[in-house]
C-alpha cells in the first residue's frame, strides 16, 4: 500500500472511532455477558470498593506519568498482567453481525481482544481491551481481573516493537444495565487504557449481570 493510501486509511479510522466509542457505550457490556457461563463453584474475585477509580473527568492525578509522551498508532497483539499471570496475545475486534461490540472466540480461553473503533494502546485517547471471564470449560483469560489492585501494571506489546506499559489507578464492577459509558470510555486527554470483563452476579437465565473494569494510564515505555 503506498503512504498515500495508508494516510487515506489512518484518516478513515480516526473517523470511525466516534462511533465506535458510542456503540461501546451502549453494547460492550451485552456483547460480553451473553458470552460468559458463570458455571462454577467459586465465582471470578470481585473489586474492593476501595480500588474504585476517582468518579471525575479532569482531576490532577489523571495525567499520564511525566516525560510519558502518547505513542502514535500501532496495532497491539499481546497483553500481559503480571500481577493475576495473564500472557495472551491480543485480535482486534468490531461489531458483530447484531450491531454489538465483538468479543474474541469463547473456544481459545487464553484470548483477548482490541477495539479497533478506538484508538490502540498509548495513543492519546482511551483504548480499550476486552476478554472473556470464563467459558464452559473453566476461566478465561481475565478472570482474575476483580483481584486487581491499585499499582498494579498492564503491559501492551505493539506490532512497532514498542510496550506500552500501564498502571491500574481503579477496578470496579458495573452493572449492564446501569453502566457509566462516559466515564469508562471518555477520552481524557492522555494516553488511558481499559481492560473489561464480565462479572458481577450471574443467573442462567440472563448470564452475568455486569462489568469489570481495570482503569488504567500509561506510566511507561519500552
Amino acid at each position: 500500500m503506498y503512504d498515500s493510501e495508508l494516510a487515506e486509511e489512518e484518516e478513515r479510522r480516526r473517523k470511525r472511532a466516534p462511533w465506535g466509542v458510542i456503540a461501546l457505550v451502549l453494547l460492550t457490556g451485552l456483547a460480553l455477558i451473553r458470552n460468559g457461563s458463570g458455571e462454577f463453584d467459586v465465582g471470578p474475585p470481585q473489586p474492593a470498593s476501595a480500588a474504585a477509580a476517582p468518579d471525575t473527568r479532569a482531576a490532577p492525578g489523571d495525567a499520564a506519568a511525566p516525560g510519558v509522551a502518547p505513542l502514535p498508532y500501532s496495532v497491539p497483539d499481546r497483553v500481559s498482567i503480571p500481577a493475576i499471570q495473564v500472557d495472551a496475545p491480543v485480535m482486534g475486534v468490531g461489531l458483530d453481525a447484531d450491531g454489538w461490540v465483538d468479543a474474541p472466540p469463547p473456544e481459545d480461553p487464553n484470548l483477548a481482544g482490541w477495539f479497533t473503533g478506538a484508538v490502540s494502546p498509548g495513543e492519546k485517547g482511551t483504548a480499550v481491551v476486552v476478554g472473556h471471564v470464563d467459558n464452559q470449560q473453566g476461566p478465561a483469560v481475565f478472570y482474575g481481573l476483580g483481584a486487581l489492585k491499585k499499582g498494579n501494571k498492564v503491559e501492551i506489546h505493539r506490532q512497532d516493537g514498542k510496550t506500552a506499559v500501564f498502571e491500574i489507578y481503579g477496578i470496579e464492577v458495573f452493572e449492564k444495565d446501569n453502566f457509566p459509558g462516559d466515564r469508562v470510555y471518555g477520552s481524557k486527554g492522555t494516553p488511558e487504557l481499559r481492560v473489561i470483563t464480565c462479572g458481577g452476579g450471574f443467573t442462567k437465565q440472563n448470564g452475568y449481570d455486569g462489568n469489570v473494569v481495570a482503569f488504567a494510564r500509561l506510566a511507561e515505555v519500552r
